[in-house]
């Protein structure tokens, strides 16, 4: 496993992967939501000035993604304010690379990268459909934060707030 920083002509391809892996969530939400998340997982919003897009390769194919938003970045256009902590986003893992540590690799990476920054903290939200995601990050130490929920399209689906703080660690 071989975990790295994305080169900008892997974009497209980054992109299309994250389709494809979110891809399971369609049709436990309202097809205005997935449209929606669809849109803003294959946007440019990875190209914000300070974000890092990290890659797992495996066998010399990029397996999965995550892109770190850096402190006080508008990293929901609004809907959250801006956090004194680094944001992860867009976490996703190919659908057959899954089981292999993929996702625990990239948030470990995001998490080296916030203390080597001198951060106390990391956050990170995710739709409260996504059980499987939840259950790792709780796994892994993070703590929900309620306060930074929010509900981006008036559907009832709430994208619920995380936070790991490094103080105990």
């Amino acid at each position: 496993m071989i975990i790295r920083d994305a080169v900008e002509y892997e974009l497209p391809f980054i992109r299309e992967q994250r389709v494809e892996s979110y891809q399971e969530h369609a049709h436990r939400i309202p097809e205005g939501h997935w449209q929606a998340l669809k849109q803003a997982i294959s946007s440019d919003a990875d190209l914000q000035q300070g974000v890092e897009r990290i890659v797992v390769e495996m066998d010399g194919k990029i397996v999965g993604s995550v892109v770190l938003f850096p402190a006080k970045t508008d990293a929901y256009k609004g809907f959250v304010v801006e956090l004194d902590y680094p944001e992860i986003r867009m976490l996703a893992v190919a659908p057959q690379a899954r089981g292999k540590g993929v996702a625990t690799a990239l948030i470990s990476e995001c998490i080296l990268r916030t203390k080597a920054k001198g951060f106390q903290a990391i956050g990170l939200h995710t739709g409260d459909f996504m059980d499987s995601a939840m259950k790792l990050y709780e796994r892994l130490g993070f703590e929900r934060l309620p306060q930074f929920d929010f509900e981006p399209a008036d559907d009832g689906i709430i994208v619920k707030a995380y936070r790991l703080s490094f103080q105990d660690r």
